[in-house]
């Protein structure tokens, strides 16, 4: 089984997930967590199905990930 770091972010109606060092775009979406989660799952498992496993190689591997916060002057 292979492991994958995930994002999850809440937003005012729903959840928003996504994994990190994946190429192409692979998002998933719910309304708690667990299927925001469940629901990037498939999302990994059908671009995996689709472009094969050399698109889930990720290349130097992610270690660890942080969520940091900053401001900009608009």
């Amino acid at each position: 089984m292979k492991q994958f770091k995930i994002i999850v972010g809440k937003h005012s109606d729903t959840y928003v997930a996504y994994p990190l060092g994946i190429k192409g775009v692979v998002v998933g979406q719910g309304d708690t967590y667990e299927t925001a989660v469940a629901d990037v799952k498939s999302a990994i498992k059908f671009h995996l199905e689709t472009f094969g496993p050399q698109d889930l190689e990720i290349d130097p591997p992610i270690l660890e990930a942080f969520v940091a916060e900053t401001g900009i002057a608009v």
